[in-house]
């Protein structure tokens, strides 16, 4: 085996304490704490500003760490994580009673992911050595601000924390959330996994919430991310096509930044990015410009609109939250 780092040992060890910890995934980077520690994960929930109620994601070294934590494994949750564990997916199951209630915000799921990013396998691996047998971590960002892709990013917001520094994520936006729960699989909230993907791994139609099947026991659980408004810059984000950003430009009266898909001439905009053309491209520079262009003394970001497609619903998810 590997050997561990000086800083992954000392990180896994401050979780084994009971402290925070920034953490990087091939997500976004997550602050950190023992699942199991309410006292812990309280600290998660002050430190964000986040409503306790509102569930974490909990990560864990491998598959055979869920039956701690999940009462019930159905096998199209089997199929999923055998299919894209370690990586962006999140999947929600019934909760053991009484196991890391703090972490699931009370609520009879429970939402567990298997990171794919080294360091963070590493150090869960570590942690569960010292005792610690799943790590909540959401971003580590204020509560509702934009998502966090590199260490400096998380220092930023959080200048006290232990910051493992795992270079900037290779994903870029959050997880894909598969919900488990109920009668079939239901897709919570988009990431950069296929619905068609998801739903052949399963070996059962992933439907989305307004098309999924109802069942008298069905519950849909809270899901991490799921409010209307999240991931925004301080800047106003509108959310526009290409040709309102044209008609509407050279007549605004404060700076704007625009991130789109066609060049401008010089001097329209206060700042112009062009936006990638590939969705993966897209996602993995998204939180990373919008950060940029919220501290360039822009005082509204204007974003065109991704394509149609599922390829862009991860994509176009984040902005949307963030425009709302």
């Amino acid at each position: 085996m590997k050997a561990v780092s000086a800083e992954v040992r000392d990180a896994a060890q401050a979780l084994a304490s009971g402290d925070l910890i920034g953490l990087p995934t091939e997500t976004v980077y997550g602050l950190a704490a023992d699942a199991m520690n309410p006292l812990a994960v309280a600290a998660i929930f002050k430190a964000k500003g986040r409503p306790a109620n509102h569930p974490l994601i909990v990560h864990v070294a491998d598959a055979s760490q869920v039956p701690k934590f999940a009462s019930n494994v159905p096998a199209s949750a089997q199929k999923l994580m055998a299919a894209f564990w370690p990586g962006p997916l999140t999947v929600i199951l019934p909760r053991l009673t009484g196991v890391a209630d703090a972490a699931a915000g009370g609520h009879a799921t429970i939402a567990l992911r298997c990171p794919s990013h080294p360091m963070a396998l590493a150090l869960l691996h570590e942690a569960q050595c010292l005792g610690v047998q799943g790590v909540a971590a959401p971003s580590a960002n204020l509560f509702g601000r934009v998502s966090p892709t590199t260490a400096a990013h998380v220092r930023q917001a959080f200048p006290s924390l232990l910051v493992l520094d795992g270079g900037a994520c290779e994903v870029g936006i959050e997880s894909t959330i598969v919900d488990c729960s109920r009668t079939a699989p239901v897709l919570l909230r988009p990431g950069m996994l296929l619905l068609s993907a998801l739903s052949e791994a399963s070996g059962e139609v992933v439907t989305m919430p307004s098309n999924a099947p109802h069942s008298s026991h069905d519950q849909a659980p809270a899901a991490p991310g799921s409010l209307a408004s999240h991931y925004a810059p301080q800047a106003r984000l509108r959310l526009l096509n290409a040709e309102a950003i044209c008609q509407q430009l050279p007549n605004a009266a404060v700076k704007v930044a625009v991130w789109a898909r066609f060049t401008l001439p010089n001097g329209v905009a206060f700042k112009h990015v062009l936006m990638p053309s590939n969705p993966a491209e897209c996602a993995h520079h998204l939180f990373a410009l919008l950060r940029e262009l919220d501290t360039s003394g822009a005082q509204e970001i204007w974003v065109e609109s991704p394509p149609a497609g599922p390829a862009w619903d991860g994509v176009r998810d984040r902005l949307q939250r963030a425009a709302h």
